[in-house]
């Protein structure tokens, strides 16, 4: 890298911010395809994102912006054109400079998905439970039934969230969409999409009790890097992938877009 005028910026935005690893991987990725690039951390509180983005979308040595929680639905605004997948979730995690404009993907469910498959997790024809509605929980629920679950169960505190997203994956006439509970019992797939875990003393975003060994674990939040609910998975017997799993496949993803031409 040269630190110098001709830098190429992409920020990370989120609030809190300091948690990301997308900072150093995605600079060494842009570097590693020969461009002067650099990825910027920025806390941005929710009542400053208009603000932030009025003034940052001026810069014209900025090429993209990677979305973090909470801002992945309300990032939505930020773009001038959205791809297919971003305008059916509603959601945003990266946001590229083209010619004609900004454009907005979202890569959390196919990568989500991706590190499951990775690690051995066989997804058609089976059920799955999904804790959270927001932001990734919706971009990874629509890319579990892509993937060929039979049967996806929906574990949403906010009801008007949960029955809205029900009802975009009940339209797709691929898999059965139900409202889901903390009990996991039954289920061959559990993941969490919600921040539980990230704070000390946070409850398990599912009752721990009714995990079982043959049960496959998934989880987004990357601090700690062993989630508790992954520790409690793993200690019972289940396979699991961490939070830092699932950014190794994002990560990839959002460079790949980034990079596009």
């Amino acid at each position: 890298m040269e630190l110098n005028g001709a830098l190429r910026l992409h920020f990370v935005i989120g609030d809190p911010i300091a948690q990301v690893k997308s900072p150093a991987g995605v600079t060494d990725m842009l570097q590693a395809r020969g461009l002067n690039a650099i990825c910027i951390p920025g806390r941005v509180a929710p009542a400053d994102l208009e603000t932030f983005w009025a003034g940052v979308r001026t810069l014209e040595n900025l090429d993209g912006v990677i979305i973090t929680v909470p801002h992945k639905i309300a990032a939505i605004a930020m773009a001038d054109r959205l791809s297919e997948r971003a305008a059916f979730l509603g959601a945003v995690n990266t946001l590229r400079r083209t010619e004609t404009g900004w454009e907005g993907d979202m890569f959390d469910g196919i990568g989500h998905v991706a590190a499951l498959r990775k690690a051995g997790c066989v997804l058609e024809g089976k059920r799955a439970l999904l804790a959270g509605a927001g932001g990734a929980g919706s971009a990874i629920a629509h890319a579990l039934v892509l993937a060929g679950v039979a049967e996806l169960a929906i574990h949403e505190m906010d009801d008007a969230r949960r029955g809205s997203l029900i009802e975009r994956l009940s339209s797709l006439g691929l898999a059965k969409i139900t409202a889901g509970s903390a009990d996991p019992t039954g289920f061959d797939v559990v993941v969490n999409a919600t921040p539980a875990g990230m704070k000390e003393g946070d409850p398990l975003p599912f009752d721990a009790d009714k995990l079982t060994p043959d049960m496959f674990i998934g989880e987004v939040i990357t601090k700690p890097a062993i989630s508790p609910l992954v520790a409690k998975a793993r200690a019972i017997g289940c396979n699991a992938i961490t939070g830092t799993d699932m950014f190794v496949e994002v990560r990839d993803l959002m460079v790949d877009y980034l990079c596009r031409t």
